[in-house]
């Protein structure tokens, strides 16, 4: 069984002024009538899901809960009391997830336009996942983008590929040779794997950020709708990535390509390249009198 872990809590700094601090992308209806959480929370239909948790800012709490309730959509709402970065916010979650379930993570301002490959990749990433391997999934790349992490394929295990390395943002001159090479793919920031192995490579390669999530979560309170985790505990985690606090140094990493029309719209470029675009202007001859 699968349990979605949703991340909502970015700022969307990069598209101000439309998306701001109180009103971030993932809140906006950027390529349809559904927002783009509203929009990751439907990509998760006829995935095989034990339940949802969605993990946002405390300032967000209401904007986030009457959003799902619009598309009456069930989900737990953690709230993070402040910003940590995405390790953190994860450990939170899989710490919080019951029976160790095997967590989809995604990031809730994405773009996907062909969902079929998306819930395939995730499908074929399952019995990797289910036997320990810590699962990311590398966007198969049409053009040398400099505005993205890449991942370098190691070799081929079942469906996927043991991560050779991961590549911060490269120059166009590199991006272009990595797109040549067919041996690079688009770091997407998706995963999949079991609670239990997540937080043992945390606690083994972070294990400041593991015991101040875990101290958090012994503090947690109902309120309302939501889920508030122990304040104190969590300012004191430091700020991490999952890619550089877990996914880069353990021995477990496997990526799954994925070829799904994925973007993580994160520029106004990006954003006018998934848009659908209008014809060219009709031709009106003058007409004098």
């Amino acid at each position: 069984m699968i349990k979605a872990i949703v991340m909502a809590g970015g700022s969307g700094t990069r598209l101000w002024p439309l998306s701001r601090a109180g009103h971030p992308k993932q809140f906006l209806a950027l390529d349809g009538k559904d927002t783009m959480l509203q929009t990751t929370m439907k990509r998760l239909e006829g995935i095989n899901l034990d339940s949802v948790i969605t993990i946002c800012n405390e300032e967000h709490r209401f904007l986030v809960a009457e959003q799902l309730r619009e598309i009456k959509q069930s989900s737990t709402i953690v709230l993070e009391p402040v910003g940590r970065d995405t390790a953190p916010a994860i450990a939170a979650a899989a710490l919080l997830a019951a029976g160790d379930p095997v967590l989809l993570v995604l990031a809730a301002d994405h773009i996907i336009q062909d969902e079929a490959v998306f819930k395939e990749a995730v499908a074929a990433a399952l019995p990797l996942a289910k036997d320990g391997k810590l699962v990311t999934f590398g966007i198969v790349p049409n053009q040398p983008n400099t505005g993205f992490g890449y991942i370098k394929k190691g070799n081929e295990v079942s469906s996927g590929y043991l991560v050779d390395k991961f590549v911060e943002k490269p120059t166009a001159d590199v991006a272009q040779k990595y797109l040549e090479s067919g041996d690079y793919l688009w770091n997407s920031g998706m995963f999949l794997f079991k609670a239990s192995r997540y937080l043992e490579e945390l606690k083994r390669f972070q294990p400041d950020i593991f015991e101040a999530c875990r101290l958090s979560i012994e503090g947690v309170k109902t309120d309302l709708d939501f889920l508030r985790i122990n304040k104190e505990s969590f300012i004191e985690c430091p700020s991490q990535s999952i890619d550089y606090g877990v996914m880069e140094r353990t021995s477990e990493a496997v990526v799954v390509p994925m070829d799904a029309g994925w973007s993580d719209i994160g520029s106004w470029a990006s954003l006018w390249d998934v848009s659908k675009k209008d014809g060219p202007p009709a031709y009106h001859p003058c007409v004098y009198y």
